[in-house]
């Protein structure tokens, strides 16, 4: 690997100028910064960024926190983050939690070691290692989290009860998204709003996860609690996925014996077929949005608006029957 000191050899100049020309800070002559620059094109140097951070006191590494990137929603996010540092000079150092808080620890930390410019996350965690770093929450958004993008999932929610209750619901089932959630919460709130006024009784299926690899047991469970459910408010499209599988295997007709909508909209949830009603989140533009706060923070030292939310859009598709009165 080519150090500093290579460099500094085939310009002709110290070491500290070269770190002065590659750093942008302090004085080098134009004639000198020339030599620097062909001196690391010719050896190919690459600094070292950790090394540089150290001295700088900053770096260009965000550190991104993910409940499961095994979930198709959270690669989304991860993309939109990706694109949004990368376009303003910063690399991207991804954990994994998988609902774990001991591996979130291990990841703050590393991130810590890393000594990374800010963290954005979609993870309910502690978090208090890095309470004075700039942190900005995607998507699972706590009330006291001042830097934050979300969608508008009360209205989600909203708009998921309503398709259900236009489309002569018989035993309505709402599979409810983990307590630790908070989107969960609001998109609940907006479903029992909606059942409420229209006076349809309902029931509740309370998960713990959301967790891809849950799935089919949940499905399974579900059917198990509420065998005669014909219409269900599922709360992701791999659940709601999970429960059309398992709906099918029990010799079911999807929509006319049961149907569904899901939230997220995930890609294969419109290249199935039947096709899955959904709410459709901004996946891409959550982390993106994310990225552009986290990166204001860093480089302006303020943002016009800390809170973003983004609106969401009802995808109807072969999953639920058509209204009562003919769309």
């Amino acid at each position: 690997m080519t150090t500093i000191k290579e460099v500094a050899k085939l310009a002709g100049v110290s070491v500290a100028t070269v770190s002065r020309a590659l750093n942008n800070s302090g004085y080098v002559s134009e004639a000198a910064r020339k030599k620097v620059e062909a001196a690391v094109e010719e050896l190919n140097f690459y600094p070292n960024e950790v090394a540089r951070s150290l001295y700088q006191k900053k770096s260009k590494l965000i550190g991104l926190l993910l409940p499961d990137i095994a979930n198709p929603f959270f690669p989304l996010i991860a993309k939109g983050v990706e694109d949004g540092v990368n376009q303003r000079g910063y690399s991207l150092l991804l954990g994994n939690v998988e609902d774990d808080l001991e591996k979130e620890k291990d990841y703050l930390k590393i991130f810590l070691q890393n000594n990374i410019a800010g963290v954005i996350s979609a993870v309910q965690g502690d978090a208090k290692e890095i309470k004075k770093m700039p942190f900005v929450t995607l998507d699972r958004v706590e009330s006291d989290r001042d830097l934050a993008v979300h969608s508008d999932d009360y209205t989600g929610g909203m708009l998921a009860a309503e398709v259900i209750a236009d489309r002569d619901p018989k035993e309505i089932v709402i599979m409810v998204g983990p307590k630790d959630v908070p989107s969960s919460a609001m998109r609940l709130a907006g479903n029992e709003k909606v059942l409420q006024e229209r006076h349809l009784d309902y029931q509740l299926f309370q998960t713990q996860s959301y967790k891809f690899e849950l799935a089919e047991q949940t499905a399974q469970q579900f059917f198990e609690t509420f065998p005669q459910a014909d219409s269900v408010i599922a709360s992701n499209d791999v659940y709601a996925i999970a429960l059309m599988k398992e709906a099918s295997k029990r010799g079911q007709r999807i929509p006319e014996e049961f149907q569904i909508i899901g939230y997220d909209d995930m890609p294969f949830s419109r290249m199935m077929y039947p096709g899955l009603s959904t709410i459709a989140q901004p996946a891409y533009e959550i982390g993106y949005k994310g990225a552009e706060l986290l990166c204001d923070i860093l480089e302006k030292g303020f943002v016009e608006d800390s809170r973003i939310q983004l609106p969401v859009k009802l995808k109807i598709r072969e999953s639920v029957r058509k209204k009562d009165k003919d769309e």
